[in-house]
């Protein structure tokens, strides 16, 4: 079994970040650097926390490994008296390798091919990668010129903190400089940054998580919150629909003002290729290939304003899709929270959907999760099992609360972390040590990340579920991952006293903290931010559980969820309407489905069996005369027919609104029949190809 746990976690959380990343982004349409640098950041930040414990369990091994081989059975009690204070007491019990033991020179290489990789790609390569994404060049050198000049003070600001830090080490008289110090000053300058924003995140994570799940518990919550939601999304799309309108008017403009011969031709075809496709089709209609751009003296755009269109039309579109998308994934949970609030006064214990699952479901799914345990699930056991996890995540919360604020003290030892550690060092039990080490990692990874799913910064960064997230908050998570994750880890070894720089103990240290570098060169970091700076955790909470980030906001005009506020209220009755409106829509185009499909049903055999008949009474001879003079008209006047519908239509659109009560609507004419009004507000009467259609 040796190194066969690390191989099977190298595997397992390569899937994991592929399977995370398939859920908010999307491969098919998004650049493959994009997806295979977000991958890379995204699996390398989950291999750290997962194979960690393994680390912790294989350092404790070769402690006492180490113990055995330095110590003879006479010398071992004088030993024993004399470390009493800084280690625990080594057991009667003879060494034996765990499970998961990774052999000697491993652990180190892999952490340092691991963590220096994941540098590189948060403060040089993914920074890049964001500017060349949002970068509306239409060329690569053009993006490349974008992207460098965007990170020109970005870079800077990198020398400037890794110059005070060497300027502090070159005035100090009693260090002198070497490639391994400039080594630890780099890393601690990364850590610190990532310390100052991983105890922000973890504060808020802390309490969000289990009061969520407590909230979901309440009847009714999950539904007026959804209701919040829909009011908000409605906003934003209208929003959306509107930029959306204004881009593609200025992109109208520029492409009737640039002709085919124009040099700057191609940029526009390459912007009208971003376009919807309804809109590349209007544009299409109006375009006159045959006017050079010569004859007349108008004002062309130039090609800086072009790059400038070309990133607006990438923003609005995808901004468009997503909140399209969004819409009726909110419309779906919406419907379903409401049907289990009528379900729960059910007498019959079975949960009755109003409108059936577009998708159909899997038979092995449908045989174990029927209508009876559905119903027993969401109206009874739900609510007690989000209770009991929210108060066992309550108590987690405490724990590391606690933990952060006395992890410093070795005598006596305080922190629970490390209580529960040496506990099991002692008994050298490593499946107990690497459950214990993992769970423990593993919530503080969860109050972290997730808070980095949570957390939206307007427009510009937003992790969207369902492939509706961008390249550019796509590429920024990766470099929050890769930037938090190491001072993370660094601080649950001080929480579990495996790091000597923090608990100051004569031991062996875990292969982690080996490539770290010893903290001595900068002492007042090791000894001051590191130890006190995570104590600020108590005051995060403290202000998240009143919510005084949610009301500052509401202060500010960003329109929170609050119980309290009059605001909120109106923004639920808002919600409510809409969710109903939208109800009452799609159960008349149900209604408006089941109708028809009787009608067929019913007279459909009846319509068959009569034109069957009919056919069978023609003549040969006329039939085949009908289809030979139809077939000549048709290839005849296929074109000019086609050519004047187009003309009717583009001469015969009407300026009215367009009705969005209606049901259905289209926004090709051509699907429509003539001589009706159309719901989209167009006339399609006297047409002019269909007077001369029997000619």
């Amino acid at each position: 079994m040796s190194g066969a746990a690390l191989g099977l976690e190298i595997v397992f959380v390569f899937f994991l970040a592929l399977f995370l990343l398939h859920r908010y982004g999307d491969f098919k349409k998004q650049h493959r650097l994009v997806i295979v640098g977000t991958l890379l950041a995204w699996y390398l930040c989950f291999l750290i926390v997962f194979i960690l414990p393994l680390d912790v369990s294989t350092t404790i091994y070769n402690r006492c490994k180490h113990a055995a081989a330095n110590s003879s059975p006479t010398e071992s009690s004088n030993i024993t008296g004399l470390y009493a204070a800084a280690t625990p007491v080594p057991s009667p019990h003879p060494c034996f390798k765990p499970w998961s033991y990774i052999p000697d020179g491993i652990m180190p290489i892999f952490w340092r091919v691991v963590y220096w990789t994941s540098q590189f790609l948060t403060w040089i390569l993914l920074p890049f990668m964001q500017s060349y994404a949002r970068s509306g060049g239409f060329s690569i050198t053009g993006k490349i010129k974008t992207a460098l000049i965007e990170n020109a003070i970005y870079y800077g600001t990198y020398l400037l903190i890794f110059g005070a830090f060497l300027i502090y080490v070159a005035v100090n008289p009693h260090l002198h400089l070497e490639w391994n110090q400039l080594q630890t000053i780099g890393i601690a300058a990364a850590n610190t940054w990532g310390l100052f924003l991983l105890v922000l995140l973890l504060g808020y994570g802390l309490v969000e998580i289990p009061r969520s799940y407590w909230n979901g518990a309440k009847r009714g919550y999950l539904l007026m919150k959804t209701y919040f939601k829909a009011a908000k999304l409605m906003t934003e799309k209208a929003d959306a629909e509107e930029t959306l309108e204004d881009v593609m008017e200025e992109v109208r403009k520029v492409n009737e003002s640039i002709k085919y011969n124009h040099p700057l031709r191609k940029c526009v075809d390459t912007i009208l290729k971003k376009c919807p496709l309804e809109y590349q089709e209007k544009m299409g209609r109006n375009m006159d290939d045959y006017e050079d751009f010569d004859e007349k003296h108008n004002t062309y755009p130039s090609e800086k304003s072009l790059v400038k269109l070309h990133k607006q039309v990438i923003y609005s579109v995808q901004r468009h899709r997503r909140t399209q998308v969004q819409w009726q994934i909110l419309l779906e949970q919406a419907f379903y929270l409401e049907d289990v609030a009528k379900n729960e006064t059910s007498a019959t214990c079975q949960f009755v959907h109003t409108f059936q699952s577009p998708e159909p479901e899997n038979r092995f799914i449908q045989y174990f999760y029927n209508p009876t345990v559905e119903w027993y699930w969401e109206c009874l056991l739900r609510p007690w099992f989000y209770r009991v996890l929210a108060v066992v995540l309550s108590i987690f919360s405490v724990i590391v609360v606690w933990s952060e604020c006395t992890f410093f003290s070795t005598t006596p030892v305080l922190s629970l972390f490390a209580v529960f550690i040496q506990l099991a060092e002692k008994t050298y039990n490593y499946i107990y040590i690497e459950i214990a080490c993992f769970l423990s990692i593993f919530f503080l990874s969860i109050c972290v990340y997730s808070t980095v799913f949570r957390i939206r910064v307007f427009n510009y960064y937003y992790l969207a579920s369902h492939h509706q997230t961008d390249a550019y908050s796509l590429l920024f998570s990766g470099m929050l991952f890769c930037r938090l994750t190491p001072p993370l880890c660094l601080n649950f070894l001080g929480l579990t006293h495996m790091d000597s720089s923090i608990s100051h103990q004569n031991t062996q240290p875990t292969a982690y903290t080996s490539i770290m570098g010893s903290m001595k060169v900068l002492s007042f970091i090791a000894d001051g931010f590191y130890i006190y700076y995570p104590m600020l955790v108590v005051i995060l909470c403290i202000a998240t559980y009143f919510s005084l980030g949610t009301r500052c906001l509401n202060l500010l005009g960003f329109q929170q969820f609050m119980g309290d506020n009059d605001m909120t209220s109106d923004l639920v009755d808002e919600g409510k309407e809409l969710i109903r409106r939208e109800k009452r829509k799609r159960q008349r185009q149900e209604e408006g489905e089941n109708r028809r499909r009787e009608w067929k049903e019913r007279y459909g055999h009846s319509r068959e069996d009569s034109t069957r008949n009919r056919n069978v009474h023609i003549d040969p001879k006329e039939s085949n005369f009908s289809d030979i003079s139809t077939n000549r008209s048709a290839s005849k006047y296929t074109r000019a027919n086609n050519r004047t519908e187009r003309d009717r239509i583009e001469l015969l659109q009407d300026a009215e609104p367009l009705d969005f009560n209606a049901e259905t609507f289209t926004d090709d004419p051509l699907e429509s029949e003539s001589g009706r009004y159309q719901p989209g507000g167009r006339y399609l009467s006297m047409s002019r190809s269909r007077i001369f259609d029997d000619v």
